[in-house]
């Protein structure tokens, strides 16, 4: 398939948007590297950040402060106790942990708030070639998914491809199910 002049249409929307993610996150990881930070991640980041501005919290309240869901926040974490950056401690139940910034992480804030002054100025400025902030339109594009997931979407258009179509107006989570 040859794309038009325009490029892909929705029906390669993922993977557009993965490729976008892979060059966002690659560049930012190679500067990471540059800066002697090898194996620090881009997804490390917000949690580092939160940390530092909040201090220890729960995976839970790390995963609403980061915007992502428990799963891939408690992901995250597990990689960054691997790496040393983070420490996790049981909380007040067996289900739950405590997670803080170890001595390491703390001696990294001021290179990567350093980072993410320039990685902001970047981002700023690469919008400003864009013909619409791309910050805002994902802010639109997860709205949009939230008051109706893709699942839905999909059913309201060929309802025979979805098991239990969702009902009309039912409510979505974030990974696309119903409740």
């Amino acid at each position: 398939m040859t794309p038009s002049r325009s490029g892909p249409g929705p029906e390669l929307l993922g993977t557009r948007l993965r490729q976008l993610l892979d060059l966002l996150d690659g560049d930012v990881a190679a500067v990471y590297a540059d800066l002697g930070l090898t194996g620090f991640r881009p997804r490390f980041t917000p949690v580092v950040r939160a940390l530092a501005a909040s201090g220890p919290a729960t995976i839970r309240e790390l995963a609403r402060a980061v915007g992502v869901t428990h799963s891939a926040a408690s992901q995250t974490v597990a990689q960054m106790v691997t790496a040393g950056l983070v420490a996790s401690t049981p909380g007040r139940d067996a289900r739950q942990r405590i997670v803080r910034l170890t001595p390491r992480a703390e001696s990294l804030l001021p290179t990567l708030d350093a980072e993410a002054a320039a990685t902001t100025a970047a981002a700023t400025e690469f919008e400003a070639e864009l013909s619409f902030p791309l910050s805002r339109l994902v802010e639109e594009a997860l709205d949009a998914l939230h008051r109706r997931p893709m699942r839905q979407r999909i059913a309201a258009v060929a309802p025979d491809l979805v098991a239990d179509p969702p009902a009309p107006g039912a409510a979505g989570t974030t990974d696309g199910t119903v409740r």
